[in-house]
């Protein structure tokens, strides 16, 4: 076979992970390797830093520099939200075929992935030999075919920590918490929150997630009981919850508002917060109810790393750059996990990816639809690696004298 001469092209789309950079640099230096490469450029701002023809050349960059980009949060080489149709991605295309650019990297989710598959078709069409990867990243972990995404595991353990925190602060002083997690469609991110809970009344007490419909019966009874159980109450729900008709909660205060995508906004406000909180106010006698939304903190939290996500999402662009460079394949970049716990890297068709995103499965979330099984917790624990330890004070009680 041939060896493909011509430059790479890397670039991030979507929103920021706190382990995206390492896709980059791995990537990025595992290309540098290659003597038919000769150079490697990075897009700034995404698909539409390609289309300004907003380049930098990385084949400059030194090691160090790259290293120290790769340890830290967010897309150093930017993001975008746009989303790519075809004409779109025709601009894309004629600007990588103007460059001499043979081999394409594109950091992102289904969207991302649906924009490489677009820009390979256009240029078989066009009878010009450019290999296009898709390397995965979500912190929804909504991505088909892989079993898990580089980005996940880094905010799993941030959205664990959060709750372990406010758990703690709860049992001081006691009332309802509602947290306000990330996630339109998967309630992966979620059901994360329950990861550092260690002894039996820790909350979160009570975990929602988009694929179980939620009403305000079911929410305020449950609080109720939970509130009576343990004289306190955590919550941890998707800001994607939906009502039994499928429709998202967050309608109710969106008034109209859309993201880039088209899609109901969600994120960005407390709404969601307030209204659950409404709700629980005016349906119980609680008078301690606090409501926050998570937001951004859960992408990019500096010193909040799993490193397992870190591993793993530097293994992701290399294996790109093998895949494009050395085996001259297209496709996207996917994770399969070996006993407990290894992982192997393998390259599922574009097609497989784009567009399409997938939901928890069932035998993650419990028969009421109120928080995630033992099934779930064996999955995501080692892609969050170690957390904090909490402890209680041990210590008999000393009799007392007035009041008896």
């Amino acid at each position: 076979m041939s060896k493909l001469e011509g430059k790479v092209l890397v670039a991030q789309g979507g929103g920021p992970t706190a382990v995206i950079n390492q896709s980059v640099v791995g990537a990025v230096l595992e290309s540098r390797k290659y003597p038919q490469v000769t150079n490697v450029y990075g897009a700034l701002h995404g698909v539409r830093g390609i289309i300004d023809e907003d380049f930098i050349d990385l084949t400059e960059a030194t090691t160090h520099n790259l290293e120290a980009m790769a340890d830290t949060p967010s897309s150093g080489l930017l993001s975008t939200r746009d989303k790519p149709d075809v004409a779109y991605c025709q601009e894309v295309f004629k600007v990588c075929q103007a460059h001499g650019i043979r081999y394409f990297f594109y950091c992102g989710g289904n969207d991302s992935a649906d924009t490489c598959r677009i820009v390979n078709e256009e240029a078989a069409k066009a009878r010009y030999e450019l290999r296009v990867i898709h390397v995965p990243k979500t912190i929804d972990n909504d991505l088909l075919v892989t079993d898990h995404c580089p980005g996940f595991g880094s905010a799993a353990k941030f959205v664990a920590q959060a709750f372990a925190g406010v758990n703690l602060d709860n049992r001081a002083l006691p009332g309802v918490y509602i947290g306000v997690v990330m996630g339109r469609h998967a309630g992966f991110l979620t059901g994360a929150a329950t990861l550092a809970k260690k002894y039996p009344d820790d909350g979160p007490h009570l975990i929602y997630m988009p694929e179980r419909p939620l009403s305000k019966k079911k929410f305020v009874d449950d609080v109720s009981k939970m509130y009576q159980k343990h004289g306190r109450c955590i919550v941890a729900v998707s800001e994607g919850v939906c009502d039994g008709k499928g429709r998202p909660i967050a309608e109710q205060f969106s008034k109209g508002e859309k993201d880039a995508h088209g899609n109901v906004q969600l994120s960005g406000t407390g709404a969601m917060g307030d209204l659950l909180s409404g709700w629980v106010k005016a349906g119980t006698d609680i008078k301690r109810v606090r409501a926050d939304t998570l937001g951004y903190l859960q992408r990019s939290f500096l010193g909040c790393v799993s490193e397992v996500d870190q591993f793993e999402a530097r293994e992701v662009g290399e294996k790109a750059a093998q895949y494009a460079i050395w085996h001259n394949r297209d496709g996207s970049v996917a994770i399969r996990r070996l006993g407990d716990y290894a992982v192997e890297y393998f390259l599922t068709p574009l097609s497989t990816v784009a567009r399409h995103s997938r939901e928890m499965p069932a035998k993650f979330i419990n028969r009421d639809g109120n928080n995630v099984t033992e099934a779930y917790r064996s999955y995501v624990r080692p892609l969050v690696g170690d957390l904090p330890m909490m402890a209680r004070v041990h210590a008999p009680k000393v009799a007392k004298v007035l009041n008896k």
